[in-house]
């Protein structure tokens, strides 16, 4: 068992398709993975979804990429509110600024981006969260910019979000196989 900010939860909708619901609000038994591409791809394999619902069920062969699609989406969604209620700054200048006043709760750095850079900020910024889960392009579209590589959320009920929801969408872009597949085995918690 996991807590809840690290778990994908999955409902099946009145046609009887497998959904997530990433936002955890959905009405039905839920039932929930780990947040780890490996094991929703496991899960559908083994149609872990049909007896755990104890019925048939019809599961999308997209649904790992629907989740971080949707992961992606959420991360995006938190960004964008942060912006918009002026909680968030973009821009090496304005998030250094931030960082040095320590009006920032969580740094933003682009898994794309430049490493030196990157390493410059990760270091201005001290003990605060770092969340590096968005390529510049995703981070961009939450900024409302083509593409951005730094930024800054202030501290909040969205900058303690975040990070939660990073950390899932982390768990969906791990590379396949590898070191990452072979620990403890996770099993499906139904809710």
């Amino acid at each position: 068992m996991q807590p809840r900010q690290h778990l994908v939860r999955f409902v099946i909708s009145p046609a009887g398709e497998v959904v997530p619901d990433v936002a955890q609000r959905l009405p039905g038994r839920g039932f929930w993975l780990s947040a780890d591409r490996d094991m929703i791809d496991r899960a559908c394999a083994k149609k872990v979804f049909a007896k755990a619902a104890r019925a048939q069920v019809a599961v999308p062969g997209t649904l790992a990429d629907d989740v971080e699609r949707l992961l992606v989406h959420r991360c995006q969604e938190l960004i964008g509110l942060a912006r918009r209620a002026r909680q968030a700054v973009c821009g090496y200048a304005q998030t250094r600024e931030w960082l040095e006043r320590g009006a920032a709760a969580v740094l933003l750095a682009a898994c794309d981006g430049s490493e030196d850079q990157r390493q410059k900020m990760r270091g201005a910024a001290g003990a605060i969260e770092v969340v590096g889960a968005l390529n510049r392009h995703e981070l961009g579209a939450a900024f409302g910019r083509d593409h951005v590589v730094h930024g800054v959320l202030a501290p909040g009920k969205l900058a303690r979000g975040l990070p939660h929801e990073a950390r899932r969408l982390e768990g969906m872009r791990k590379p396949r196989g590898g070191e990452y597949g072979r620990g403890p085995r996770k099993e499906l918690a139904t809710r």
